[in-house]
């Protein structure tokens, strides 16, 4: 049975009443029309999220996240630790987003969207479904003693659970240490890679617990982002809502009582197709992950019943309460504006990033050196380089201006993969040409015949008095 509401508040919908046992949940799939709509998109993100580590975009996976290494790449761009004011960047644009999309439209991320619902249920609850039977036969091989179809049930269910879980922690792995050196470590003998196999293993017993166990447990009780929606709902946020102006007062239709009547029949068929056990007349619930089962079953009862679809939808509570369309109210054109000019700044540091990052300093401690014999002036710079790309770059520093010349104590021509070189040297500059005590100095780093690099410094002197 539901929970009253006067109750549903007091405690969880996972906990029996005396808050000493779980309780575990039997949904129904009800494979209405947006049942079929969240599969297809389940599927695209399964196949994507599988795919994606053995995609190469201009010879790099196409998304990796090595924090050993410190290296991090998006769809064949890479970011090495140079570029972490680019990662906090994206990060708070982010949030930014998480924040804009759910003022508008509540929780629709988690049903539709994360990862943990995906798996749970369009892999784990279906494997389940077809070894244990439907939700009742499920239930009633839980609650009944262990016999040699129970045990030969679960042992089957649990060992493909661990098989699966163990695919997903490969997964997993190769976005964090490369898909390439993943097959190393499956390929290569245990010893080679012990620290490799330990991390798979934990990994896959991590996602066997969480599958197997935990469950909606992750929703409800480990996932922030359901309490960070109570903060940023408000009456005109989209939401999975039932309509309690049309359905209530609930209860059996009876021919001669149908006028007083609301739509909802009280048949709880929206409860028990729930994923996390909730029941949406009560109202909006942290619990709720904006599935929409509860939309398809009761669409299927509204139609044998001969009633309007959409008792549950998707509705803001303005329009419940006072039949008022969705508008965008000041706050979500505020998120929305911050995220435009974060986005923008973004897009303009993607643009502008060189291939190649150079740091240059006058050496500490030194003015100007003069070079009578050669009528020069000369400072000496300290830079740094750091190679960007995914492939080794032989380069060269050629002055902007003419008549400048580079005279290297340690001369370096070549940055490998990821690496970064040190190198000091003079920049030697006639004194017919200098017009200031401090001016700007510019250089072309120049790779395989393109500029990959631009740096400016400047460069001290005395005034040429006869000019």
């Amino acid at each position: 049975m539901s929970q009253s509401p006067a109750q549903f508040r007091d405690q969880i919908s996972t906990v029996t009443e005396d808050g000493k046992k779980r309780k575990w949940l039997y949904p129904k799939v009800i494979k209405g029309k947006l049942f079929r709509y969240r599969e297809l998109l389940s599927y695209f993100f399964l196949t994507l999220l599988f795919a994606a580590p053995f995609i190469r975009l201009n010879g790099e996976q196409l998304v990796l996240l090595n924090v050993l290494e410190r290296k991090f790449v998006f769809f064949g761009i890479i970011f090495w630790p140079q570029d972490f004011y680019l990662f906090v960047l994206a990060l708070i644009s982010f949030m930014i987003f998480i924040v804009l999309f759910t003022v508008v439209f509540g929780r629709v991320f988690c049903g539709w969207i994360c990862p943990q619902t995906i798996f749970l249920e369009m892999v784990f609850r279906r494997i389940e479904a077809w070894i244990e039977g439907s939700p009742a036969q499920r239930k009633k091989l839980d609650e009944g003693p262990l016999t040699t179809e129970k045990l030969s049930k679960k042992s089957i269910k649990h060992a493909v659970f661990l098989l699966i879980s163990f695919l997903i922690a490969n997964i997993f792995l190769s976005y964090l240490i490369g898909s390439s050196t993943l097959l190393r470590i499956i390929t290569e003998p245990v010893s080679r890679h012990l620290s490799g196999f330990i991390s798979i293993s934990v990994f896959t017993l991590v996602f066997y617990l969480v599958f197997s166990r935990m469950r909606e447990l992750v929703c409800t009780v480990a996932c922030p982002y359901g309490r960070l929606q109570g903060v940023l709902l408000d009456n005109q946020s989209i939401i999975v809502a039932y309509d309690y102006q049309r359905g209530e007062p609930r209860g059996k239709r009876i021919k001669k009582e149908e006028q007083l009547k609301g739509d909802c029949i009280d048949c709880e068929l929206c409860v028990q197709v729930c994923p996390t056990g909730i029941d949406i007349r009560n109202g909006t619930q942290m619990e709720c992950v904006n599935c929409t089962a509860c939309i398809d079953a009761c669409d299927m009862v509204m139609e044998k019943i001969q009633r309007p679809a959409r008792l549950i939808g998707f509705k803001s509570e303005d329009e419940i309460l006072q039949r008022k369309a969705f508008a965008l109210n000041k706050r979500v054109y505020g998120y929305a504006a911050v995220l435009f000019v974060l986005l923008g700044t973004l897009s303009y540091l993607l643009i502008s990033r060189s291939d190649v990052k150079t740091t240059i300093l006058r050496a500490g401690g030194t003015l100007y050196q003069l070079r009578d014999k050669e009528h020069t002036v000369s400072n000496l710079y300290n830079a740094e380089l750091v190679n960007k790309t995914s492939r080794p770059l032989q380069f060269e520093i050629v002055p902007d201006e003419p008549g400048v010349k580079i005279q290297y104590i340690q001369k370096e021509d070549r940055l490998a993969v990821g690496g970064s070189i040190k190198i000091t040297f003079f920049v030697i500059r006639p004194q017919t040409s200098i017009q200031r005590y401090k001016s700007t100095i510019g250089f072309r780093l120049m790779s395989g015949g393109k500029q990959v690099d631009h740096f400016e410094t400047t460069f001290i002197a005395p005034v040429n008095e006869k000019l």
